[in-house]
């Protein structure tokens, strides 16, 4: 486990499908990823916060969306949605989030990987072991594969702080998409 210290240099990498999902599938809200980030720092020095995110369709206020993320100090790494001749879209930012997270860890102490995507334990192995840096895993414990948790230095159960991370829940047109 990393003991936190207000000296340390934190990077977080959001994978926001994966935190949209969780959220939406458990509970049926969405986070407050402002609040998310205040909670993940714990007092520590933010260095950079990267949101992922899939550019799907402007009409459903995902510019909005985005903006919000923005406002909260949150740089965002975008790409369009695939949408293969079958009619199957592909939407994820693994390899993305993994390369960043590594190509850019001489910047931070901790790495705060939000995810709990499975694909994610080789990297979160070669930054702890190959780079020296600790990693913190935040997900949604149900979601979470056990893999992932049982790499990282410390894992940070969303399941636990439901009200603090939570906005509205999700509108029933949203509901839809």
């Amino acid at each position: 486990m990393i003991i936190p210290n207000k000296e340390q240099r934190v990077g977080v990498f959001i994978d926001i499908q994966n935190l949209y999902h969780s959220a939406k599938n458990l509970y049926g809200s969405r986070v407050n990823f402002g609040e998310l980030l205040n909670r993940l720092t714990n007092d520590r020095r933010l260095v950079r916060a990267f949101a992922y995110v899939v550019r799907s369709d402007p009409s459903t206020g995902e510019d909005a969306f985005f903006e919000a993320l923005e406002k909260a100090g949150i740089e965002l790494r975008s790409k369009d949605i695939q949408i293969f001749s079958s009619g199957a879209k592909k939407a994820d930012w693994d390899v993305g989030i993994a390369v960043d997270a590594i190509r850019m860890a001489n910047m931070f102490d901790v790495v705060i990987l939000v995810s709990g995507d499975g694909d994610f334990v080789p990297a979160v192995k070669y930054l702890q072991w190959g780079l020296g840096k600790g990693v913190e895993v935040a997900a949604f414990g149900k979601t979470t594969n056990a893999g992932l948790r049982e790499a990282a230095d410390t894992f940070i159960d969303l399941d636990t702080m439901p009200k603090i991370i939570f906005k509205a829940p999700i509108s029933k047109t949203t509901k839809k998409k």
